[in-house]
């Protein structure tokens, strides 16, 4: 793994196409900085590692990119750069939270934020069981380590799961083997929001366009397939305004709440999902601690707030202190 000469920030990661916008942001304000891609590699517990400030973005979606040891190689290495007291942003709770739904879910609820209601299960029998105990009118299934919301699937029926399940290959689980059953929560208008978090602070909600699928993906350079979601290529531009920054957005208590849940699991940099029903309630059914930026919904938005830019300067300071 390259080592810079003086301080710098180390940026550890497994996708190069995601990188790209954050490169970008560091270069411009002339921050050192090394790219630390985590897939294949060594490093020696008992040697000292470089100074400077570790950024992990570690994704719950490596497997899906043939990076399937990806998470199981990052997680030793935080804990060496923790145990030698390095700066690590998003360390090692994080990480832990990142590629285990289930967990979130507990984390969520013990601070208080609605989620949805939600069955354990591992193994095609299982699965359907809890499906069948939920007795919810729709339903979905996901992995419990996922990401980008492939392998969400919903369903009308425990039948229609049967069904599902006996044609589905192995590559439609989760890699830990865990899959959840949870209630579905329609969205009252059709979207679903994302709050975005910078060094523990709210800097803004996006709203995402959810009316064809689970895969929400907001990253410029995202490489979901078949999906309607990615703003990037032919769907991007068939299908403007996917991806609209809210300015008008106002729950100072589920901010105060996540905020809180962030910081108590070590997250510095992170968003949460959520879905409103008809209702009025809010449900938050995901953390995503390698959270990526769409620019092109930041520009419609007047362009005054830069995420990117943002989580440069944050990253800077860090490692000026």
């Amino acid at each position: 793994m390259p080592v810079s000469a003086g301080p710098a920030v180390y940026v550890i990661h497994e996708n190069a196409e995601w990188l790209a916008p954050l490169q970008a942001a560091l270069d411009a304000q002339g921050t050192p900085w090394q790219n630390w891609f985590i897939h294949q590699g060594l490093f020696s517990l008992t040697a000292e590692p470089p100074e400077g400030v570790f950024y992990n973005r570690m994704s719950a979606s490596s497997h899906t990119r043939d990076h399937r040891f990806s998470v199981e190689l990052c997680e030793p290495l935080l804990a060496w750069l923790k145990a030698h007291g390095r700066v690590v942003v998003n360390g090692p709770q994080a990480l832990h939270l990142e590629v285990r739904k289930a967990e979130q879910a507990l984390t969520l609820a013990a601070h208080g934020i609605r989620t949805p209601e939600t069955l354990v299960a591992a193994g095609p029998e299982a699965i359907l069981s809890a499906a069948r105990a939920l007795a919810a009118e729709r339903f979905i299934i996901k992995p419990n380590r996922g990401g980008k919301g492939l392998g969400v699937q919903l369903f009308d029926s425990p039948d229609a799961l049967e069904r599902w399940l006996e044609s589905a290959t192995p590559e439609a689980f989760s890699p830990d083997g865990i899959t959840l059953v949870q209630r579905y929560i329609q969205p009252v208008s059709g979207h679903i929001t994302r709050l975005e978090f910078i060094g523990g602070e709210f800097i803004y909600a996006v709203q995402v366009d959810a009316t064809g699928g689970f895969e929400l993906c907001p990253a410029d350079g995202c490489a979901v397939e078949e999906s309607a979601f990615c703003p990037t290529g032919p769907a991007a531009s068939q299908a403007p305004g996917r991806f609209r920054i809210d300015r008008d957005f106002r729950d100072a208590a589920l901010v105060d709440a996540l905020t809180a849940c962030f910081k108590a699991n070590d997250i510095r940099v992170g968003a949460a999902e959520f879905v409103e029903d008809s209702q009025g309630h809010r449900y938050v059914y995901d953390i995503n601690t390698n959270t990526n930026y769409n620019q092109q919904a930041e520009m419609e938005a007047g362009g005054t707030q830069r995420a990117y830019e943002q989580l440069a300067r944050f990253l800077a300071n860090q490692l000026a202190h």
